[in-house]
């Protein structure tokens, strides 16, 4: 049994294809689109650690402040909202998707704000060990957070940058390879600080008794 020849002129015609590909940055945009995958799954993981938190941080403050029930449904509110807003690595071009996901990240910064403030009128809350772990793991991963953020818009921005390029431009059109939305300004303050606690802050009002 005899093995079939490739004809010359197909292996010839294969690798000034394989020549040209390589030559208009197939392989680079491959890379970075790849590279800002990995980077959104950091973000998403980090945000869902932040998520995973909250309900302990929650009933760890009801334990002092039952009557700060305003507080807790805001904070269990934009947590569920943030359960509901899910972008996958491959609707990361969808600008509008982005732009809802990082409104309810937002809000659910701000609640958790608003419920940390809540433990300045309890200082046995603030001396509570398993507060204060929890306290600092929130903080942590709000950094966390930050850094695969910034990543993010980094790897984006790299990824971008070159598709829009020529000879670049011409390969991302031709298979398919669009930019992607990033993090904006707007509410950026808002998820980008992590909510604090000052243990060495006075009480202003008067603890309630569990």
């Amino acid at each position: 049994m005899q093995l079939q020849r490739i004809p010359l002129q197909r292996v010839l015609l294969l690798s000034f294809a394989l020549l040209l590909l390589a030559g208009c940055g197939y392989n680079g945009i491959q890379q970075k689109d790849e590279a800002v995958k990995a980077a959104w799954s950091e973000v998403v993981n980090q945000y869902q650690r932040r998520a995973d938190l909250v309900p302990n941080l929650v009933n760890t403050v009801k334990g002092y402040a039952q009557h700060e029930e305003e507080v807790f449904t805001k904070v269990a509110d934009a947590r569920a909202s943030v359960g509901k807003i899910t972008l996958s690595a491959d609707d990361l071009a969808d600008e509008a998707k982005m732009k809802q996901f990082q409104a309810a990240q937002g809000e659910l910064s701000s609640a958790l704000s608003r419920l940390m403030a809540v433990s300045e009128n309890y200082p046995t809350l603030k001396a509570d060990g398993l507060f204060q772990n929890l306290q600092a793991q929130l903080e942590g991963t709000e950094n966390r957070i930050a850094v695969a953020r910034n990543r993010y818009i980094t790897t984006v921005q790299d990824y971008n940058v070159l598709i829009r390029s020529f000879p670049e431009n011409l390969t991302a059109m031709m298979f398919g390879y669009k930019t992607k939305a990033n993090f904006t300004v707007e509410n950026e303050k808002a998820i980008s600080t992590a909510p604090t606690v000052d243990f060495n802050k006075p009480a202003p009002a008067p603890e309630a008794k569990p």
